[in-house]
């Protein structure tokens, strides 16, 4: 729920997702949400709005294709669960 100028909006969140962090981020993550008063939750939506915003979020994508091997790794040998 927010409030913009003078109206009230709902806004419904649908998809959760599991992120692991390393100690430290997590330690900066929690220590940023305390002294800002903001959710940790809002911080890292906010973080991920901005960098689609700024197109770094799709810095990833040149190096699609650029893995070669087998398609299923677990047909190297050492690898297979047969």
């Amino acid at each position: 729920m927010t409030f913009l100028g003078g109206v009230l909006h709902f806004v419904s969140m649908s998809t959760t997702i599991t992120v692991r962090l390393s100690e430290e981020l997590a330690a900066w993550l929690e220590e940023t949400a305390t002294r800002s008063g903001v959710s940790q939750g809002k911080i890292v939506r906010d973080q991920l709005e901005k960098a689609r915003a700024s197109g770094e979020g799709q810095s990833f994508l040149r190096l699609a294709g650029a893995v070669d091997g087998p398609a299923d790794l677990s047909k190297r040998k050492g690898f297979s669960r047969s």
